[in-house]
């Protein structure tokens, strides 16, 4: 059983009732937190620890006897819900929209949107790679779905080059709706939008867009450098872009940007929700700034320690301490300090608040005297806060960490299928669209204890279900293994 993690610990509106039916007493009599106790929400028994004495033996596997090959056997009976969800949430028509102009005549076999239909399919059950479709050519259930047979891969590696400028921006559109989907019909006061880039080597040559930049492991590899938007209280991406690894967070991603905050500030409309926008030091720009501030969005963004701002913190700074430790010994200072960077006089920016910090403890700060205290800057429009809730508040941003590990790991946001750079990007697009897409599907079917799962939980719960085809007259019946009752809980 997998261990927890933070991310894994259930909302603490749940009732009583809700956590106790997912919670097991282990042999010392105490109750297991409900969000380890994974083996009941996916069909299997607990162990009975030591209240039965007799020793456990495994048995002699060459006394098993192996039948028959199976051809009616699937090892993903959760592709069944998840292409239904797609379905009924109007994802399939947008689809269609979208792909139409891109394959057209009488004579194509393999049409677009049962392609990217097929992608999404791929990327759900673990697929990083197109190449990984060559494994799943012989699951009776993932080749039903694809339309009763797959397409080589030379088709599908041209396939995805087929995605144009048009196309891959309404992707990007369908991306940020499905990742704001999970805030629909919640009372929302507070959201906060994190941005955050990553460094994705790439192990080959010839690969477009693939070239050196800033790269902390492989120094002079090759890599991509994509931007992502996380939505901290869904867990979900507002949006992703990949762009050459010679590229840093600056004034060049004004409009993507933009486009971002444009479709949440769509998806709001009128609500007197409070958005903040936190970026760590890529994001002392003015021209960001000055796109967060068009749409009237706060923002606390991480200040690069520049030899002016140094000198002027070490000339102004009057230091608040606001913790410290048993010993009386100070572990956080806080200052504000008078600063206006020049570029931001060119972009005529609104004043902005400017907030020192120095501790023992942070991460990342940088030493500027002899104390032993490390010194951080935050730039803000908000000038109402108190200084140390906007450095915490900045903290939290932190979480968009273990989202860029989770989609490198789980799915494959390192690896590149093809030479082609929008072939790429459209293959991240729908990365991050699957991944949403998962998040919905936990949300109206899993247990509420499961539905902040990773992705390497929700797809062991959800889509890595034993199932068995049954053709019946004219109608296919899947049997479900794994779970003994549906698991809808909403």
């Amino acid at each position: 059983m997998q261990g927890s993690s933070p991310s894994d610990n259930p909302p603490s509106t749940a009732s009583p009732p809700q956590l106790a039916a997912f919670s097991k007493r282990s042999h010392h009599g105490s109750v297991a937190p409900a969000s380890v106790v994974r083996r009941d929400l996916v069909g299997g028994r607990r162990g009975q620890g030591l209240r039965n004495r007799r020793r456990v033996r495994r048995p002699d596997a060459r006394r098993v006897v192996l039948g028959p090959h199976d051809p009616s056997l699937s090892s993903f009976g959760g592709l069944v819900a998840f292409n239904a969800l797609i379905e009924e949430s109007g994802v399939a028509q947008v689809l269609r929209s979208v792909c139409a102009p891109l394959k057209t005549g009488r004579s194509v076999v393999y049409p677009m949107e049962t392609q990217v239909r097929l992608l999404l399919d791929l990327f759900v059950v673990g697929g990083t790679r197109l190449f990984d479709l060559e494994y799943l050519a012989s699951d009776p259930l993932f080749v039903h779905l694809a339309g009763g047979r797959l397409c080589c891969l030379d088709t599908l590696y041209s396939d995805v080059q087929r995605f144009d400028d048009s196309a891959r921006d309404k992707l990007a559109t369908l991306l940020a709706e499905q990742g704001l989907a999970a805030l629909r019909g919640r009372l929302l006061t507070r959201l906060h939008v994190d941005v955050d880039t990553s460094v994705c080597p790439v192990f080959g040559d010839g690969i477009e867009g693939a070239v050196p930049g800033y790269n902390p492991q492989y120094h002079g590899r090759n890599s991509y450098h994509p931007m992502l938007a996380r939505i901290a209280e869904s867990g979900t991406l507002l949006g992703a872009q990949l762009r050459p690894g010679n590229t840093t967070l600056g004034k060049d991603d004004v409009d993507q940007l933009d486009r971002w905050l444009t479709a949440l500030d769509s998806f709001l409309g009128d609500s007197p929700c409070l958005v903040t926008v936190r970026i760590d030091k890529g994001g002392d720009c003015a021209a960001l700034f000055k796109v967060i501030v068009k749409h009237r969005r706060r923002f606390v963004v991480k200040a690069r320690l520049t030899e002016d701002l140094v000198g002027e913190i070490l000339a102004q700074a009057q230091w608040v301490t606001t913790e410290r430790d048993a010993d009386d010994t100070v572990l956080t200072q806080v200052a504000e300090i008078d600063f206006v960077r020049g570029e931001w006089r060119e972009q005529k920016l609104p004043p902005l608040r400017v907030i020192a910090v120095r501790s023992r403890e942070r991460q990342g700060g940088k030493k500027v005297d002899d104390s032993a205290l490390t010194l951080q800057a935050f730039f803000t429009n908000d000038f109402d806060s108190e200084a140390e809730h906007l450095v915490l508040e900045y903290d939290e941003r932190a979480g968009i960490e273990p989202l860029l590990a989770e989609l490198k790991r789980e799915w494959g946001l390192e690896k590149v299928s093809s030479r082609d750079f929008v072939a790429n990007a459209a293959l991240l697009l729908l990365k991050g669209l699957a991944m949403n897409l998962l998040r919905r599907l936990a949300r109206q079917q899993a247990p509420t204890v499961a539905q902040r799962w990773r992705t390497y939980g929700l797809r062991r719960l959800l889509i890595l279900r034993p199932a068995r085809l049954i053709r019946t007259g004219r109608r296919l019946v899947v049997r479900l293994g794994g779970l003994p009752v549906d698991v809808k809980r909403e």
